[in-house]
């Protein structure tokens, strides 16, 4: 697993999960086995965005020149390698959507929550994508937009996850809304945790 630097201050790296199995591509409409995770360094503060680590060397080089890293989960099945950060890393914190705090704490110890609009580290910004407690998180320094599973990628293009990805209690015209009007505010580039950064122009709606 190497980090890359995408732009100042801004990582990203991919891992292959390991509970994916073919049938999560669900006839290449779903979520491909490798993800991504995001690394911020806003100010003095290390924000990770869904962290799911394979090789710890590169993260550890990360944490030791920057100090330990709060972590912001988009949707609590990201949650993924929090625990193990949250072991390894003194003085780490996990920052969950606080109505999917109790999910997330399934996985992993839950050491804040947040509604959007609170303060967050490093000044970024939370949206909500109106479906399943997802989040997404705006990075002012970069006018970019982490987003966890509402928005794919397939090829080249980026689409909107399948319909029935929505609790039964829910529909997912929510979502559609809550999509156009992140893409109002002209992101720069959208950080998709399932295919890496990509244009905001390559989405299809």
């Amino acid at each position: 697993m190497g980090i890359e630097q995408i732009a100042p201050r801004l990582w990203w790296w991919t891992a292959s999960h390991p509970d994916w199995s073919p049938e999560d591509l669900e006839e290449g409409k779903g979520w491909e086995q490798v993800v991504s995770s995001y690394a911020h360094l806003a100010g003095e503060t290390l924000v990770l965005f869904d962290p799911l680590i394979e090789d710890w060397d590169p993260l550890d080089r990360l944490v030791e020149e920057h100090g330990a890293p709060s972590v912001l989960i988009t949707i609590f099945w990201h949650t993924r390698s929090s625990q193990e950060l949250l072991d390894r890393y003194g003085g780490a914190s996990l920052w969950a959507h606080e109505q999917a705090a109790d999910w997330v704490g399934e996985r992993a110890r839950v050491t804040n929550t947040f509604a959007p609009g609170d303060e967050l580290p490093g000044g970024v910004e939370a949206i909500s994508m109106r479906r399943i407690e997802e989040v997404a998180y705006r990075l002012p320094d970069h006018n970019a937009v982490v987003i966890g599973d509402t928005i794919l990628r397939h090829g080249d293009l980026a689409k909107l996850c399948p319909p029935t990805w929505v609790r039964k209690s829910e529909t997912f015209a929510p979502a559609e809304q809550a999509v156009r009007l992140l893409m109002e505010q002209a992101p720069h580039q959208l950080l998709l945790t399932h295919g890496g950064p990509m244009d905001p122009k390559a989405l299809q709606m």
